[in-house]
């Protein structure tokens, strides 16, 4: 199962989490970050009564990958891959990547379960 993936919040997302086959949990981190030349459309909710209008969205997006770039990050973790034990610990890499300046969509940490 993944958690986030590149193409998450629009493509902007430098994370790419899941939990690994092999064991524990892997996020890999880009290398380089995707810059749209035209600013993004504004986003609809994805839920009954508004699929028809969040998929006319995305295909926009989608297409306005064409005449995006790739730049490089620049921060500290570039291209790196981490495998940890726990979900609790993939988390809390996720957030320290987060404050580092790493674009990780808030909406991964949503289905975090809380300790104690």
């Amino acid at each position: 199962m993944s958690y986030v993936r590149f193409s998450s919040d629009d493509f902007q997302s430098d994370v790419y989490a899941y939990e690994d086959c092999g064991g524990g949990f892997t996020i890999h981190v880009a290398s380089t970050k995707r810059i749209f030349s035209k600013p993004l459309p504004e986003k609809v909710p994805f839920e009954k009564g508004s699929l028809n209008a969040w998929l006319e969205r995305h295909q926009k997006v989608v297409a306005m990958l064409e005449n995006s770039s790739m730049v490089p990050i620049g921060l500290p973790h570039d291209g790196e891959s981490f495998n940890v034990e726990t979900e609790h610990e993939m988390f809390d890499k996720l957030r320290n990547l987060k404050a580092m300046g790493y674009s990780v969509p808030e909406e991964v940490f949503s289905g975090e379960e809380t300790e104690g």
